[in-house]
């Protein structure tokens, strides 16, 4: 027994790695986590979408038996976060928005020590070290500290850290906070060859376009509570706010554009400065109403775009529509 054997998951329904039911987190007068329930299944992606003080990390913590929730129950990889937390910390991965690494060890060091922690002999050790230095690209800088590091380079040996026991469920915690586009880029690339092989990934962020390219079902917390969740298209749909943006032709009226269209029963909004008109739709069809408005009424278009909500849209929705409750509260 080397010690970096995959330890076996518990049976649960489904393959369900992650489960929250009811979580509710309590530190004197504030209620961090308020009746938190989510779920993912083997080898999917968990976006955990929120603003700072949201809830997110105490709820990544709660979940990676570094907290006890104060009502609710949870459970990773089939085991209780409070009952079988021993269970839980030997099958899973966490990496937070900082790097974790010892800055006094190479970075081979550093695995090399990890595994031999977890219980693996020096061979297995050093194996398993060459074998994460290898799938991250950090053999050239295997026997470098982690202080000559760059961001990227820092965060993708935290990450292979995280790795060194095999687990079946990995934490991410905003993990690409203050990486450059290149950084964040083969991040993600990394992140989609784990969940090919099988591993489940909770990730928490505020880029909203990551959470669009890497999850597979998205929960949203505002204030410790969720107040959305689904698929990236589930939640766009919620939102709607689907539009057509038109480009006059450079001769035409934009005034006389957009009185044709609200004839027709939309309502348009000219940007002037881009010099062009956004009509909101609810349908497809409502794209030939927009065309039919401007050729009867003799515009002629040079560019017609159909768009639909973004994440950002989402979000936006969704954190004014909780403001305001909040304040109505209030």
């Amino acid at each position: 027994m080397n010690g970096l054997v995959r330890p076996t998951a518990a049976r649960t329904g489904g393959d369900i790695m992650i489960e929250a039911d009811n979580v509710s987190k309590v530190f004197g007068p504030l209620r961090a986590l308020d009746s938190v329930s989510l779920s993912a299944r083997r080898g999917t992606v968990l976006g955990l979408l929120g603003h700072n003080g949201a809830g997110k990390t105490t709820l990544v913590n709660v979940l990676t038996a570094a907290l006890p929730p104060t009502g609710g129950r949870a459970t990773v990889a089939g085991f209780d976060v409070v009952r079988q937390a021993h269970d839980v910390r030997k099958r899973i991965g966490l990496t937070g928005q900082f790097a974790s690494v010892d800055a006094q060890l190479t970075g081979r060091e550093n695995l090399v020590l990890l595994a031999r922690l977890l219980g693996a002999d020096r061979r297995s050790a050093r194996n398993r070290a060459d074998e994460l230095l290898e799938l991250f690209g950090l053999q050239q800088f295997a026997t470098r500290r982690p202080g000559t590091y760059s961001g990227g380079l820092r965060r993708r040996l935290d990450l292979a850290a995280s790795l060194v026991g095999h687990p079946d469920v990995i934490f991410l915690d905003e993990p690409t906070t203050g990486l450059d586009p290149s950084s964040r880029l083969n991040l993600w690339e990394i992140v989609e060859g784990l969940v090919a092989e099988g591993t489940t990934v909770l990730l928490t962020t505020q880029y909203l376009d990551e959470a669009d390219r890497l999850a597979d079902s998205i929960t949203v917390l505002s204030a410790g509570k969720v107040i959305a969740s689904g698929t990236a298209a589930e939640l766009k749909a919620k939102v709607g706010q689907r539009t057509v943006t038109v480009t006059p032709d450079a001769a035409a009226d934009p005034a006389a554009a957009c009185a044709a269209i609200r004839q027709a029963g939309l309502e348009p909004v000219q940007d002037h400065e881009n010099g062009t008109i956004v009509v909101v739709i609810e349908t497809s069809k409502d794209i030939a109403v927009v065309i039919r408005a401007l050729d009867h009424a003799g515009i002629e278009a040079t560019e017609l775009t159909f768009g639909e909500p973004t994440l950002d849209d989402v979000y936006l929705t969704l954190a004014g529509h909780t403001a305001g409750s909040a304040r109505s509260a209030a």
